[in-house]
């Protein structure tokens, strides 16, 4: 379910994207996966569209995004991948893309292609699994270890970084996920991996701070917590991390 603005705001983004002949649109994330909190979470859209990604295509992306921006409150939260038929297969292909207020080329990740044939919403045209090549076990898993070891590892050295609530959240709750995609073959909503956590050994402290931010509206922390925060984050991402990547990237290579 979404709520008014965020459905204003796809119903615009769907009809200013009509222009460049999408054969489908989906949604992926939160929105997708119902865990989906307004304001909060990202809006998280494939576009496949019809005809090659040439200059005046993504000039047409831009300006689009940048009208929606203009026009929408939610409209920052919205991030796009463009497509075609013909470069849908391969994670390792980089995508015209709008995130953060600009364009970049980034993948459409492993995590990303499962999501959508596991519950991608549909909010145009095909669904996924009549375009998108299933993604096998053995890519998904390695490439969540090989996210764990090569981004998530080397940014818990980085003191400042977890200082910021976007850095506690989605380290946490990423290794989270990550656990139980590589225990038990799926993916899990934010929801569901804040109440792994504890399981996990993680700070309840920290569990709870998080889940309080994402669904109530508590004071802004103090300096002292979000401090104290980012060691207690810190101490266990670290070595839980290195367990990971020690007992499941072995079975990942080759």
């Amino acid at each position: 379910m979404t709520d008014d603005a965020t459905a204003r705001l796809l119903d615009r983004f769907l009809a200013d994207v009509h222009a460049l002949a999408p054969v489908a649109v989906w949604a992926h994330g939160s929105l997708a996966g119902g865990d989906y909190q307004e304001g909060r979470s990202d809006l998280d859209l494939i576009a496949v569209l019809e005809g090659p990604v040439r200059l005046g295509a993504a000039r047409e992306v831009a300006r689009l995004h940048r009208r929606l921006r203009a026009d929408e409150a939610l409209a920052e939260k919205l991030h796009c991948s463009y497509l075609t038929p013909d470069t849908v297969a391969g994670a390792e292909r980089s995508y015209l893309t709008w995130a953060h207020d600009h364009l970049m080329r980034r993948p459409v990740t492993p995590v990303t292609r499962r999501e959508l044939h596991a519950f991608g919403l549909v909010l145009h045209g095909s669904a996924p699994k009549d375009l998108l090549p299933p993604t096998p076990d053995r890519e998904l898993d390695a490439f969540v270890v090989r996210d764990q070891k090569e981004y998530w590892r080397p940014a818990v050295r980085k003191a400042r970084l977890w200082r910021q609530n976007v850095w506690v959240d989605l380290g946490m709750v990423t290794f989270a996920r990550a656990t139980v995609t590589l225990r038990e073959g799926r993916l899990i909503s934010k929801k569901e991996a804040l109440a792994a956590l504890p399981g996990l050994g993680a700070p309840t402290d920290v569990v709870v701070d998080i889940r309080r931010r994402r669904y109530e509206d508590p004071a802004p922390p103090t300096d002292e917590w979000t401090a104290r925060r980012a060691e207690l984050t810190r101490a266990y991402l670290g070595p839980a991390i290195d367990g990971l990547v020690a007992t499941y990237e072995p079975l990942t290579r080759g």
